[in-house]
Formats: C-alpha cells, sequence, structure tokens
C-alpha cells in the first residue's frame, strides 16, 4: 500500500480463539485494523457490516465452510472482489482445487509462517491498489476520449 493511504482493514474468519490469536500476533507490526469472526454465518455478517480489504479465512468452520463462504461472497456484487487468503489445515491438491473454483485470491498452509503471511497480504494488497489505479487511469481515458470527440469539428 502507498504511505499516505489509510491502513487497510482486515478480517479474520476462523472458529479456533488460538488460531485467531496467533495470526492477530502476527499482524500486530502491521499497519491494519482487524476484526475477527468466528464461523461462516458470522463471517458473512462482519464482510457486509465491516467492509474489509482482506478476509483471511479458514476454510473448516462451523455453520459455512470457508468454500462455501468464498462462494457466496463471489457470488455478490458488494464482495465480489474481496481479497481472499484461504488459511487452511488441508494441503491435498483437491483442497487447494475446490478453493480455486470458490474464488479463493491465494493459500496458505497451517501453521502459519508469520513472514510468508505478511509477504502474501502485501503482495494481494499491492495488487489490489494497481488494479485500482489502473481502472482509475482507463475510465479517465475513456472519459478524455469521449470529451475530445464531443469537441471535435463535424466534417
Amino acid at each position: 500500500m502507498e504511505p499516505s493511504s489509510t491502513p487497510p482493514k482486515i478480517l479474520i474468519a476462523d472458529d479456533n480463539p488460538q488460531n485467531v490469536e496467533l495470526l492477530e500476533a502476527y499482524l500486530s507490526d502491521f499497519d491494519c485494523e482487524i476484526r475477527t469472526a468466528h464461523d461462516g454465518e458470522e463471517t458473512l455478517q462482519v464482510v457486509a457490516e465491516y467492509a474489509p480489504d482482506l478476509l483471511l479465512l479458514d476454510v473448516m468452520m462451523p455453520r459455512l465452510s470457508g468454500f462455501e463462504v468464498c462462494r457466496k461472497l463471489r457470488s455478490q456484487p458488494a464482495t465480489k472482489d474481496l481479497l481472499i487468503l484461504m488459511v487452511t489445515a488441508l494441503n491435498e491438491a483437491a483442497d487447494f482445487e475446490r478453493g480455486v473454483q470458490a474464488g479463493t485470491d491465494d493459500f496458505l498452509t497451517k501453521p502459519v509462517n508469520k513472514i510468508e503471511l505478511l509477504c502474501r497480504i502485501r503482495s494481494l494488497l499491492r495488487v489490489r491498489h494497481l488494479k485500482t489505479q489502473l481502472d482509475r487511469t482507463l475510465a479517465y481515458l475513456s472519459e478524455f476520449e469521449t470529451a475530445s470527440r464531443a469537441e471535435a469539428p463535424q466534417s
């Protein structure tokens, strides 16, 4: 993220309190705002209320799995572009494939390595920032092109 931008909002969704505490500790030196959710349904509620920039999403949670949460978020216009990093103890190729099909942006396997977590978060947020800049530039160019055509003499 750019130094002048507001700190990213990160939602940690995990039903295991020790995992939540660990992720919060890992993020303690990272300039961000953190909220937590403890099951799939609560995750959807907190996303709607909090509008995080990034969701650290456990796969195996009560009420709704991380895969189901991911699919529901991707199906909604307001949340379809939310950055989702699945954090999971699952490590089979089929599990990763299910995550990709559900719409996750990236994976981290538990136990989570702090350096890897922070690198993935920075990378995802940087890509999002660059995409936002590109979208703004393209919108500006489109407006400029439209205005130029309107001012051009008719022949």
